[in-house]
């Protein structure tokens, strides 16, 4: 199927870019600043990209372990990242260079899938979404130049997934998303769409959390580095390899993917503190990687039935599951003495990634493993534990399971988002 590729990917890299990170204030600085399209264009002769490196930001992506690479080829605020013959707010006009075209270069050089994120919104262009809304014949227009754009990008890049985002102000029929699919489709067949044109897209994209739907079908969790999609120059809330550690948990967990962004600066180069960590992340994954690539099951749980579930939480961390195997990500590390219980299946060996063997007791449901007294990774310690049959664990809210119907956790609807504990 056209989405296998799509569903063992896991890891990606998002990259937000545009003519808003010479501001430094996010990607929806015009927007919310009321900046007039006047003063607004005008930055585009200060725009250079010099330090723009799709080579560099490709191989980093290979460092890090990721598998595709998302650019924003144009943000709401209509300034184009590529040559068009549309618009001449573009980055060849500003600089003489065609970003997207470079960047899919450097990825098809490097083995990595490419998507391209496409704004339907358009704040500079006229007519614009707001005039659209508000009157018929100015709907027609803008729909038209909307479609062009989209076919246009088609036409000149290969791309695996077109990327929508901006659909404000209208539904999958007011941007006639059947028709533009089926003409960008027409163009590259076995394209991927994301859900943001009202309809459901080959695959869904929870923003800004980890969670699989329910029922599954292929996803992509999008998340930032740091609290910003586009470069803020006040934003230094990092996240730490640890903690994209445990987004790559959630993603394996759910056999989904991680999309994971960065905004560069207005010159194109990143921060620092964003190489470090999606550095620190690629050593990581090149001792767990099992625990995240190629994952065969859900681990999941509801908080009110059973249901279907093979997944249970426990309090150290995330788990995944890859045939017998049984990976449970030590976030919080326990110490020496790790407990699992309600286990379904026996566990016939156990080992920490990268530091080797370890020795465990099961009795019944209830596994006791002695791990090293420190952590022997860094950034997230993860136990392997390969069982006779496929893993599945089961407790609840009960010192024991009883015998008869119960509620899982929550005997009322649930204000919880994903499991207790914040796992």
């Amino acid at each position: 199927m056209k989405t296998d590729w799509f569903v063992d990917a896991r890891f990606g890299l998002f990259i937000h870019y545009g003519l808003y990170s010479l501001l430094g204030r996010g990607e929806w600085a015009m927007n919310r600043e009321s900046i007039p399209r006047g003063e607004y264009r005008r930055l585009a002769d200060d725009f250079t990209a010099e330090a723009f490196d799709a080579d560099a930001l490709c191989d980093l992506a290979v460092e890090a372990g990721m598998r595709y690479v998302v650019l924003t080829t144009m943000h709401h605020d209509g300034f184009r990242l590529y040559r068009t013959d549309l618009s001449r707010f573009n980055t060849w006009e500003a600089c003489g260079r065609d970003l997207v075209a470079e960047i899919s270069a450097a990825a098809r050089k490097r083995g990595l899938r490419l998507g391209l994120y496409h704004s339907l919104n358009n704040w500079m262009d006229q007519p614009d979404a707001v005039d659209a809304l508000e009157d018929k014949a100015t709907y027609d227009r803008f729909i038209a130049a909307t479609h062009a754009r989209c076919v246009e990008l088609a036409e000149r890049y290969p791309m695996d997934i077109f990327w929508y985002d901006g659909w404000w102000p209208f539904n999958a029929d007011g941007w006639q998303a059947e028709a533009l699919d089926t003409k960008i489709r027409a163009i590259q067949p076995d394209i991927l769409f994301n859900p943001r044109n009202g309809l459901p897209g080959d695959f869904t994209t929870p923003e800004g959390h980890m969670t699989a739907p329910q029922p599954w079908r292929p996803w992509e969790g999008c998340v930032s580095l740091n609290n910003s999609w586009g470069y803020h120059a006040g934003d230094r809330e990092w996240k730490s390899p640890g903690q994209i550690a445990g987004l790559l948990a959630a993603a394996a967990a759910g056999r989904g993917n991680l999309l994971l962004n960065v905004g560069p600066r207005g010159d194109g180069s990143l921060l620092p503190e964003a190489v470090e960590r999606l550095r620190a992340v690629g050593g990581w994954l090149k001792t767990n990687r099992a625990a995240v690539f190629g994952t065969t099951h859900v681990w999941s749980f509801d908080l009110q039935t059973r249901g279907g579930h093979l997944g249970d939480w426990n309090q150290h961390g995330p788990c995944s599951v890859k045939d017998r195997d049984l990976f449970v990500f030590l976030r919080l590390y326990p110490g020496e003495r790790f407990v699992l219980s309600g286990l379904e299946t026996e566990v016939l060996a156990a080992e920490v990634l990268g530091y080797g063997p370890v020795t465990f007791e099961q009795d019944g449901g209830r596994l006791v493993a002695r791990l090293p007294a420190v952590p022997s990774d860094p950034v997230c310690p993860v136990l392997r534990l390969t069982c006779r049959e496929t893993p599945s664990q089961y407790q609840c809210g009960g010192m024991r399971v009883p015998r008869i119907p119960h509620p899982h956790y929550d005997p009322c609807p649930s204000e919880l988002i994903g499991a207790p504990g914040g796992h």
